[in-house]
């Protein structure tokens, strides 16, 4: 059996589940199981719904022998007529000794003024100037902005002629789905009650459901927002690997993904000399990606068009102006945690100066709390049936042109506060959600409840930070009202975490620090309760601490880094861990240990830097391969504590001492590292497992310096 035969999934291990069951039934052939795609992919570098279009030709089935013939099937098609960038001159020398060859390859045309022709470029092949006709153009204007992925016939005839371009276009055919039955797709949602028709929504966007919260599942779902509702404005903030672009570039053939530092007036709207429209004239999606950066350079005058396209749907062309309909994605990275960005500026702390804009800001309907959403991990992605994406993704287009955005006025109204602005972002998500969830337009009071409130959340979270940036804007009181007049009031969840930093800055509010002496939940951002009969007696000094080296003996309990370090660590900044041992699990999982004690000693909205510097397993690769996936591990959950982790791998002659640094003068020379308890069971039952105190230590010494300070030896 070959290793791409072995990555199939065997059938016998993946048993199929009655939601399963009910997709196959009610969607027979536009929808296939989504492991098949990394099944066939191999080295491949094409986009999901290119792998899917083509499975869905062949493999759309719960069938064990259609899948399996299918796979083969697609497997051929892109062993013969996919073109890897590596193979592209064994391709143009196919192409002339058969005289005709089919390719699959992105495709981008261009008008050549002065031939007045249009003229392709094959982004693998390598090739340009081949001849397009005009008709080809006016049913796919696509072509012209961005490049389309497509099967295309090229044929090949020399010439003498130096100008003469060899290559000729025999047919092309962009891939994507060219009709879909809207009736049979809405009659078939009625199958499904709400919780199984979100599960297949997530096994269509590729992710095991099980594997996410309700609220993860929405944050998913509102990914999905800009391909269904005309003009709507997202944008993304979170820490690196949650799959912040993922859909824009792999889930619909109308979104195009670009860098947020490539953008300019002519590519995003229109060239003035040539008169071209640019990306929002053709794609329903705009994404940008890696947005965020404070020191990005900008153009101040692609920033005022972008404002007033968001704001307005047009844009000016000279005297001429024009309208269009591309939803605006921006998505990026933070380098900070929460409590960290509400105590120092804002949520939009990332963004580029010209983008940190009161006004700017204000046109987005809706903000994706990046930080809720989970890091994708391996067994989060789906083994079930989802909807072929190309197939779901021409659904979501054909209801782009209707309104579901005043549903929910039979049973609900919007808080009299909210502004037209507020009030208009709101309806868009809510519209979003409804044809996404609910394409019929019939819900519960519950179900429509659900989606109101999260929308609002959404826009909370918008209009909460634009409040922080400009003082002199109008509060707003964001919630609704029931049908008996009831109140309902909406927060944002990192509001209800964090309320002191969260307001801190707002008009109106009265907010103060919290007293250093009380205990805090490290990751609450408040303090808590203390007894009363406690609070007029004036601070105790807290005791100096010990100087000097100290002995450990094999076996000894009662120990953990908390008692060990964390009193010299509390109030570092920056912290420096010397240790040629953080290789082994035990060895990473003691230096996370040590980094949870760090970020419970300091408060939630400071950050702290810390070092390690260590060496590289000895081992052979595998080890080492293991040793640098604990660091990552380790860096991803740190970031989220507020420890900014970094490592530094370094010979072994470099390193004499084990010690830990801090910028606040002390020095900790540690005999053992940080390697100082003995193996334990492995066993949930046993207290050592979680209490490092309960835990039998390895015999060691420990020396605490300070600089400028005398020893004393205990």
């Amino acid at each position: 059996m070959s290793e791409t035969d072995s990555e199939t999934p065997d059938p016998s291990a993946l048993p199929q589940s009655d939601l399963d069951f009910k997709i196959n039934l009610l969607f027979p052939g536009v929808v296939v199981r989504k492991d098949l795609v990394k099944a066939v992919k191999g080295n491949a570098i094409v986009p999901t719904y290119v792998l899917e279009y083509l499975l869905g030709q062949y493999a759309a089935s719960d069938d064990e022998a259609t899948i399996q013939a299918g796979i083969d099937t697609v497997r051929k098609i892109l062993a013969e007529h996919y073109v890897h960038r590596s193979e592209s001159e064994l391709v143009k020398s196919t192409i002339k000794e058969r005289g005709r060859h089919r390719v699959i390859d992105k495709v981008t045309v261009t008008l050549n003024e002065k031939a007045d022709v249009y003229e392709a470029e094959f982004a693998n092949l390598g090739i340009k100037g081949v001849i397009v006709d005009s008709p080809v153009i006016s049913a796919h204007p696509k072509l012209l902005v961005g490049g389309v992925w497509c099967i295309c016939d090229m044929e090949y005839l020399h010439s003498d002629d130096q100008r003469f371009v060899p290559w000729i276009l025999g047919s092309i055919k962009p891939i994507q789905l060219s009709k879909f039955d809207v009736d049979q797709y809405l009659e078939a949602r009625r199958g499904f009650n709400t919780d199984e028709w979100i599960d297949l929504l997530m096994q269509s966007i590729g992710f095991n459901p099980e594997m996410f919260s309700r609220r993860g599942k929405f944050f998913q779902l509102v990914r999905l927002i800009p391909f269904v509702e005309r003009n709507y404005n997202l944008v993304e903030l979170g820490p690196k690997g949650t799959g912040k672009s993922h859909i824009f570039s792999e889930f619909s053939p109308h979104g195009m993904l670009i860098s947020g530092g490539e953008v300019t007036v002519p590519k995003l709207f229109v060239n003035n000399s040539n008169g071209r429209l640019g990306l929002v004239g053709y794609w329903d999606v705009v994404a940008f990606d890696e947005f965020a950066g404070k020191k990005k350079r900008t153009d101040k005058a692609l920033v005022d068009i972008m404002k007033n396209y968001m704001a307005n749907k047009s844009f000016s062309r000279g005297v001429e102006t024009l309208g269009a309909e591309a939803s605006m994605v921006f998505v990026g990275n933070t380098s900070h945690t929460v409590p960290y960005m509400l105590k120092n500026s804002d949520l939009f702390d990332e963004l580029p100066e010209a983008y940190h804009d009161p006004a700017y800001l204000d046109r987005l309907h809706h903000y994706i709390p990046g930080w809720e959403v989970d890091i994708i991990r391996g067994e989060m992605f789906s083994n079930g049936y989802g909807f072929v994406v190309d197939y779901i993704a021409e659904v979501l287009k054909s209801m782009r042109s209707q309104d579901y955005s005043d549903l929910y006025q039979q049973q609900f109204t919007l808080s009299p506060d909210i502004s037209t602005r507020d009030r208009d972002a709101v309806h868009k998500t809510f519209s979003g959600l409804m044809k996404i969830l609910y394409p019929e337009g019939q819900a519960t009071k519950d179900e429509i409840e659900e989606i109101l409130r999260f929308a609002i959340e959404g826009r909370k979270r918008v209009k909460d930070q634009i409040l922080r940036i400009d003082t002199t804007m109008a509060e707003v009181k964001f919630g609704y009202l029931d049908n008996d007049d009831s109140w309902h009031g909406v927060a944002t969840l990192e509001e209800d975490e964090y309320p002191t930093y969260y307001n801190r800055g707002r008009r109106g509010v009265e907010t103060e620090p919290e007293d250093p002496a009380t205990e805090t939940d490290p990751l609450s951002g408040g303090a808590a309760s203390t007894d009363l009969a406690d609070a007029d007696k004036p601070a105790e000094p807290e005791p100096a601490l010990f100087q000097g080296h100290r002995e450990y003996k094999e076996g000894q309990r009662g120990i953990s880094f908390d008692s060990l370090l964390g009193p010299y660590l509390r109030g570092a900044a920056r912290v420096t861990i010397v240790d040629p041992y953080v290789r082994m699990f035990h060895q990473a999982r003691n230096l996370m240990e040590l980094i949870e004690g760090i970020a419970r000693g300091k408060d939630p909205a400071d950050e702290v830097a810390l070092k390690l510097v260590t060496v590289e397993n000895q081992d052979g690769p595998e080890k080492i391969q293991k040793q640098l996936e604990y660091l990552l591990q380790i860096k991803k959950s740190a970031g989220v504590l507020g420890v900014v982790f970094d490592v530094e791998l370094v010979e072994p002659t470099a390193i004499h001492d084990r010690s830990i640094t801090t910028d606040t003068g002390w020095k900790i020379l540690l005999g053992r590292g940080l390697d100082i308890f003995q193996r334990m069971a492995d066993s949930p039952f046993d207290l050592a497992t979680k209490y490092q105190k309960y835990r039998q230590l390895k015999g060691f010494g420990i020396t605490y310096l300070r600089e400028g300070e005398g020893l004393t030896r205990r």
